[in-house]
């Protein structure tokens, strides 16, 4: 069981970008992040290898967001620009035990940052 707690979530107006951290209490090869906006399903947004060298983003954040990693530190990051309204959402980051894009996939989650976008 891993430990994970995100932050640096926050208010910022669109165009705009911020960066969220994860703070995992072990290590972990393969972290995630995902987010859930009001009344959606939680979706993948970004994965990472232990190296960082093999990542996967969401078409919809593809170009903009950017998943890096510290493993001396247990950190992994997400890196958002360029932020858009529809880029509110809690974001969560999470451990995976198979790498992909599917919620199945992971087994320990975060509490969850909150990002709200404005127009």
């Amino acid at each position: 069981q891993v430990r994970l707690v995100e932050s640096g979530g926050g208010l910022v107006q669109a165009g705009g970008s911020l960066r969220l951290s994860c703070a995992a209490s072990g290590q972990s090869t393969i972290m995630g992040w995902f987010r859930q906006a009001p009344g959606k399903e939680r979706e993948f947004v970004a994965v990472s290898n232990w190296s960082g060298m093999i990542t996967l983003y969401a078409d919809s954040v593809k170009g903009r967001f950017t998943i890096s990693r510290d493993n001396a530190k247990n950190m992994v990051y997400l890196q958002m620009n360029s932020l858009k309204p529809e880029d509110t959402a809690v974001y969560y980051c999470a451990r995976g035990t198979r790498w992909g894009v599917a919620i199945a996939n992971y087994d320990n989650w975060g509490q969850g940052t909150q990002v709200t976008v404005t127009s």
